[in-house]
């Protein structure tokens, strides 16, 4: 691959990733204040539960059938109908299923980083 496309790549990661984390802290350091806990321990559990949510949603979202709808409405009276699952479609399902994963075990790793309760070194 091309330096710079892998650059681009990694400048888009670090941003999608400060964003989620600057969240999740924000969220975290909200519900911590009104239930009482303290700071360090309300980011920690908010990286926990966010990345959890993303690795679940990451497998979740990788493990769709060969299949997809072919109407863009929902159908609750007929038979909804269905197409074969094009190339595309499945490598987008294994790159967001990826991405989500990877960015579910970095907030995970972040979450013990910040815990209180456990020394790294």
């Amino acid at each position: 691959m091309r330096p710079d496309v892998l650059f681009g790549a990694a400048r888009r990661f670090a941003v999608l990733l400060a964003s989620i984390s600057a969240a999740v802290v924000v969220v975290a350091l909200g519900l911590g204040a009104l239930v009482g806990s303290a700071p360090d321990r309300s980011v920690s559990l908010g990286f926990y539960a966010a990345g959890a949510f993303l690795v679940l949603g990451g497998f979740v979202f990788g493990n769709r059938g060969p299949y997809r709808s072919a109407d863009d409405g929902v159908a609750l009276w007929r038979g909804r109908s269905l197409r074969r699952a094009s190339a595309d479609d499945v490598r987008t399902s294994i790159n967001m299923s990826v991405l989500l994963v990877v960015l579910g075990l970095v907030l995970l790793a972040l979450g013990v980083a910040v815990d209180s309760r456990y020394r790294l070194v």
